[in-house]
Protein backbone atom coordinates (compact mmCIF):
# COMPACT_ATOMS: atom_id res chain seq x y z
CA UNK A 1 0.00 0.00 0.00
CA UNK A 2 1.15 3.22 -1.10
CA UNK A 3 1.93 5.92 1.87
CA UNK A 4 2.39 9.95 2.00
CA UNK A 5 5.21 11.41 3.34
CA UNK A 6 3.94 13.13 6.01
CA UNK A 7 4.68 17.29 6.66
CA UNK A 8 3.13 17.12 9.65
CA UNK A 9 6.38 14.65 10.70
CA UNK A 10 8.92 15.56 8.30
CA UNK A 11 12.04 14.17 11.20
CA UNK A 12 10.43 10.65 10.50
CA UNK A 13 11.73 8.26 7.22
CA UNK A 14 9.28 6.02 5.94
CA UNK A 15 10.38 2.31 4.56
CA UNK A 16 9.78 2.44 1.11
CA UNK A 17 10.07 -0.35 -1.74
CA UNK A 18 11.69 -0.12 -4.73
CA UNK A 19 9.83 -0.55 -7.80
CA UNK A 20 12.11 -0.52 -10.09
CA UNK A 21 16.26 -0.05 -10.68
CA UNK A 22 17.86 1.29 -13.48
CA UNK A 23 21.60 1.64 -14.60
CA UNK A 24 21.76 4.96 -16.80
CA UNK A 25 25.69 4.55 -17.01
CA UNK A 26 28.44 2.99 -15.49
CA UNK A 27 28.32 4.87 -12.31
CA UNK A 28 24.90 6.84 -11.92
CA UNK A 29 21.58 5.00 -11.64
CA UNK A 30 17.65 5.38 -10.90
CA UNK A 31 15.48 3.97 -8.13
CA UNK A 32 11.91 4.17 -8.97
CA UNK A 33 9.90 4.19 -5.62
CA UNK A 34 6.42 3.17 -4.63
CA UNK A 35 5.29 6.41 -2.68
CA UNK A 36 3.55 9.63 -3.93
CA UNK A 37 5.12 12.30 -3.33
CA UNK A 38 3.49 16.11 -3.46
CA UNK A 39 6.81 18.02 -4.32
CA UNK A 40 8.52 20.86 -6.69
CA UNK A 41 10.74 20.22 -9.24
CA UNK A 42 14.51 20.86 -7.65
CA UNK A 43 13.25 19.87 -4.23
CA UNK A 44 15.33 16.79 -2.72
CA UNK A 45 14.82 14.18 -0.19
CA UNK A 46 17.17 12.04 2.61
CA UNK A 47 17.68 8.46 1.83
CA UNK A 48 18.85 6.34 4.57
CA UNK A 49 20.17 2.43 5.22
CA UNK A 50 20.02 1.54 8.73
CA UNK A 51 23.90 0.40 10.02
CA UNK A 52 25.27 2.39 6.98
CA UNK A 53 24.20 6.29 6.82
CA UNK A 54 21.99 9.00 5.21
CA UNK A 55 22.30 10.86 2.04
CA UNK A 56 19.94 13.81 0.07
CA UNK A 57 18.94 12.63 -3.26
CA UNK A 58 17.03 15.42 -5.31
CA UNK A 59 13.94 14.49 -6.97
CA UNK A 60 14.52 13.37 -10.85
CA UNK A 61 10.80 12.94 -11.55
CA UNK A 62 7.24 14.63 -11.08
CA UNK A 63 4.51 11.98 -10.62
CA UNK A 64 1.36 11.84 -8.14
CA UNK A 65 1.96 7.77 -8.27
CA UNK A 66 5.70 7.62 -7.60
CA UNK A 67 9.49 8.34 -7.19
CA UNK A 68 12.47 8.75 -8.89
CA UNK A 69 15.62 9.45 -7.59
CA UNK A 70 18.81 9.37 -9.77
CA UNK A 71 21.90 8.72 -7.55
CA UNK A 72 26.00 9.33 -8.73
CA UNK A 73 27.70 6.36 -6.85
CA UNK A 74 30.61 8.84 -4.79
CA UNK A 75 30.46 7.36 -0.97
CA UNK A 76 29.39 4.72 0.75
CA UNK A 77 25.80 5.46 1.32
CA UNK A 78 24.91 5.67 -2.14
CA UNK A 79 27.51 3.13 -2.78
CA UNK A 80 25.31 0.94 -1.10
CA UNK A 81 22.13 1.95 -2.74
CA UNK A 82 23.58 1.02 -5.89
CA UNK A 83 23.60 -2.60 -5.07
CA UNK A 84 19.84 -2.70 -3.86
CA UNK A 85 17.45 -4.36 -6.43
CA UNK A 86 13.52 -4.53 -6.95
CA UNK A 87 11.83 -5.36 -4.06
CA UNK A 88 14.25 -4.10 -1.78
CA UNK A 89 13.29 -1.46 0.75
CA UNK A 90 14.63 2.36 1.97
CA UNK A 91 14.22 4.80 4.62
CA UNK A 92 13.10 8.51 3.14
CA UNK A 93 12.25 11.66 4.52
CA UNK A 94 10.82 14.82 2.67
CA UNK A 95 10.37 16.66 0.63
CA UNK A 96 12.40 19.25 1.34
CA UNK A 97 14.13 22.78 0.41
CA UNK A 98 12.42 24.98 -1.83
CA UNK A 99 12.48 23.63 -5.77
CA UNK A 100 11.96 25.57 -9.42
CA UNK A 101 9.43 28.56 -9.67
CA UNK A 102 7.11 26.63 -11.71
CA UNK A 103 4.20 28.72 -10.85
CA UNK A 104 6.47 32.04 -10.85
CA UNK A 105 7.56 31.37 -14.80
CA UNK A 106 4.07 29.94 -15.87
CA UNK A 107 3.33 31.94 -19.42
CA UNK A 108 6.79 32.41 -20.00
CA UNK A 109 9.72 30.57 -21.87
CA UNK A 110 12.26 28.43 -20.15
CA UNK A 111 15.71 27.66 -21.02
CA UNK A 112 17.17 24.86 -18.78
CA UNK A 113 20.60 23.95 -18.35
CA UNK A 114 22.31 21.39 -16.92
CA UNK A 115 25.65 19.63 -16.83
CA UNK A 116 26.63 15.79 -15.71
CA UNK A 117 24.37 14.98 -12.63
CA UNK A 118 23.00 18.22 -12.74
CA UNK A 119 20.53 17.11 -15.34
CA UNK A 120 18.71 14.90 -12.67
CA UNK A 121 16.48 17.32 -10.55
CA UNK A 122 16.03 19.50 -14.13
CA UNK A 123 14.39 16.20 -15.90
CA UNK A 124 11.73 16.66 -12.37
CA UNK A 125 11.55 20.27 -14.62
CA UNK A 126 10.83 18.59 -17.92
CA UNK A 127 8.43 15.96 -16.16
CA UNK A 128 6.46 18.82 -15.16
CA UNK A 129 6.40 20.44 -18.43
CA UNK A 130 5.33 17.28 -19.61
CA UNK A 131 2.15 17.59 -17.58
CA UNK A 132 1.51 21.09 -17.89
CA UNK A 133 3.08 22.23 -21.42
CA UNK A 134 0.66 24.54 -22.57
CA UNK A 135 1.09 26.69 -19.57
CA UNK A 136 4.39 27.87 -20.94
CA UNK A 137 6.20 29.26 -24.44
CA UNK A 138 8.83 28.03 -26.03
CA UNK A 139 11.13 25.10 -23.93
CA UNK A 140 15.20 25.16 -24.52
CA UNK A 141 17.16 21.96 -23.15
CA UNK A 142 21.32 22.35 -23.22
CA UNK A 143 22.41 19.26 -21.40
CA UNK A 144 26.12 18.51 -21.23
CA UNK A 145 28.02 15.71 -20.49
CA UNK A 146 31.91 14.66 -20.14
CA UNK A 147 31.80 11.73 -22.93
CA UNK A 148 29.12 9.70 -24.70
CA UNK A 149 29.20 6.97 -22.39
CA UNK A 150 27.93 9.85 -19.23
CA UNK A 151 24.77 10.54 -21.23
CA UNK A 152 22.16 10.18 -18.74
CA UNK A 153 18.29 9.58 -19.65
CA UNK A 154 19.29 8.24 -23.23
CA UNK A 155 15.76 6.81 -23.60
CA UNK A 156 14.09 9.75 -22.71
CA UNK A 157 16.14 12.19 -25.50
CA UNK A 158 14.09 10.91 -28.51
CA UNK A 159 10.40 12.74 -26.64
CA UNK A 160 12.59 15.22 -25.57
CA UNK A 161 13.67 16.06 -29.01
CA UNK A 162 9.99 16.09 -30.31
CA UNK A 163 8.32 18.21 -27.78
CA UNK A 164 11.46 20.77 -27.09
CA UNK A 165 14.27 22.07 -28.25
CA UNK A 166 16.70 20.18 -27.42
CA UNK A 167 20.63 20.55 -27.06
CA UNK A 168 23.14 17.80 -25.93
CA UNK A 169 26.67 18.06 -26.28
CA UNK A 170 29.70 16.22 -24.61
CA UNK A 171 33.14 17.94 -24.11
CA UNK A 172 35.03 15.16 -25.93
CA UNK A 173 34.44 12.00 -27.33
CA UNK A 174 36.44 9.06 -28.75
CA UNK A 175 37.45 9.23 -32.53
CA UNK A 176 36.60 6.33 -34.79
CA UNK A 177 33.09 5.91 -31.99
CA UNK A 178 29.20 5.77 -33.33
CA UNK A 179 28.22 8.87 -31.35
CA UNK A 180 27.66 11.80 -34.18
CA UNK A 181 26.45 14.75 -31.61
CA UNK A 182 27.95 17.71 -30.64
CA UNK A 183 31.51 17.43 -29.19
CA UNK A 184 32.57 20.71 -27.11
CA UNK A 185 31.49 22.30 -23.86
CA UNK A 186 27.41 22.90 -23.61
CA UNK A 187 28.32 26.66 -23.15
CA UNK A 188 29.62 26.31 -26.76
CA UNK A 189 26.31 25.86 -28.00
CA UNK A 190 24.95 28.37 -25.60
CA UNK A 191 26.48 30.82 -26.99
CA UNK A 192 25.63 30.09 -30.26
CA UNK A 193 22.10 30.26 -29.57
CA UNK A 194 19.52 32.34 -30.64
CA UNK A 195 18.33 33.23 -26.81
CA UNK A 196 16.09 36.26 -26.17
CA UNK A 197 15.60 37.13 -22.71
CA UNK A 198 12.18 38.74 -23.41
CA UNK A 199 9.56 36.52 -21.45
CA UNK A 200 12.64 34.27 -20.38
CA UNK A 201 13.20 32.25 -17.32
CA UNK A 202 16.64 30.28 -17.19
CA UNK A 203 16.87 27.54 -14.16
CA UNK A 204 20.58 25.73 -14.12
CA UNK A 205 21.96 22.85 -12.27
CA UNK A 206 25.77 21.33 -12.72
CA UNK A 207 29.05 22.00 -11.75
CA UNK A 208 29.47 25.49 -10.21
CA UNK A 209 32.10 26.30 -12.96
CA UNK A 210 29.74 25.58 -15.47
CA UNK A 211 27.00 27.46 -14.05
CA UNK A 212 29.18 30.25 -13.58
CA UNK A 213 30.41 30.31 -17.38
CA UNK A 214 26.45 29.88 -18.53
CA UNK A 215 25.37 32.74 -16.32
CA UNK A 216 27.82 34.68 -17.82
CA UNK A 217 26.07 33.76 -21.26
CA UNK A 218 23.13 34.68 -20.63
CA UNK A 219 23.85 37.95 -18.56
CA UNK A 220 25.54 38.72 -22.22
CA UNK A 221 22.46 37.55 -23.98
CA UNK A 222 19.91 40.22 -22.11
CA UNK A 223 19.36 37.99 -19.22
CA UNK A 224 19.04 39.83 -15.68
CA UNK A 225 19.38 38.01 -12.47
CA UNK A 226 15.92 37.97 -11.43
CA UNK A 227 15.66 35.64 -14.29
CA UNK A 228 18.07 33.48 -13.77
CA UNK A 229 17.65 30.21 -10.99
CA UNK A 230 20.42 27.63 -10.04
CA UNK A 231 20.44 24.64 -7.81
CA UNK A 232 23.16 25.41 -5.05
CA UNK A 233 25.85 22.01 -4.14
CA UNK A 234 25.87 21.28 -0.50
CA UNK A 235 25.76 18.06 1.35
CA UNK A 236 22.58 18.29 3.39
CA UNK A 237 22.58 16.60 7.11
CA UNK A 238 19.54 17.59 8.64
CA UNK A 239 17.59 19.03 6.42
CA UNK A 240 16.56 21.13 8.72
CA UNK A 241 18.57 24.14 9.20
CA UNK A 242 20.13 22.68 12.37
CA UNK A 243 23.53 21.31 11.80
CA UNK A 244 24.87 24.29 9.87
CA UNK A 245 26.51 22.16 7.32
CA UNK A 246 24.98 23.63 4.00
CA UNK A 247 25.01 27.28 4.97
CA UNK A 248 26.06 29.60 2.22
CA UNK A 249 27.24 32.74 4.63
CA UNK A 250 23.56 33.51 6.10
CA UNK A 251 21.00 31.41 4.07
CA UNK A 252 20.82 27.59 4.47
CA UNK A 253 20.52 25.21 1.33
CA UNK A 254 18.72 22.73 2.82
CA UNK A 255 15.81 25.46 3.98
CA UNK A 256 16.47 28.79 2.01
CA UNK A 257 17.60 26.37 -2.03
CA UNK A 258 18.62 24.50 -3.26
CA UNK A 259 16.99 26.64 -5.51
CA UNK A 260 17.83 30.19 -5.47
CA UNK A 261 16.97 32.97 -7.78
CA UNK A 262 20.73 34.49 -8.71
CA UNK A 263 20.41 38.22 -7.44
CA UNK A 264 19.60 36.84 -3.66
CA UNK A 265 22.52 34.97 -4.10
CA UNK A 266 25.49 35.70 -6.35
CA UNK A 267 28.08 37.63 -3.87
CA UNK A 268 27.70 34.78 -1.36
CA UNK A 269 28.95 32.30 -4.34
CA UNK A 270 31.30 34.69 -5.80
CA UNK A 271 32.94 35.39 -2.43
CA UNK A 272 33.04 31.59 -2.49
CA UNK A 273 35.53 31.40 -5.47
Amino acid sequence: MKQLLSKADPYRPFKIEILERRQEVKDTFTLKLDVPLKHDPGQFVQLSIPGIGECPISISSYSSSFLELTIHEIGMVTNTLSKLKKGDTIFVRGPYGKGYPMKETKGKNLVLIGGGCGVAPLKGVVSYLDKHRHDYGTIDLFFGYRSPEHILFKDEMPTWKELYKLNVSVDKAPTGGCYTGNVGFITQLLEKSQLSPQRNAAMLCGPPVMMKFCIDILQKKGFHEDQIYISAERLMYCAFGECCHCMIKGKFTCLDGPVFRYDQIKEDLNEEH
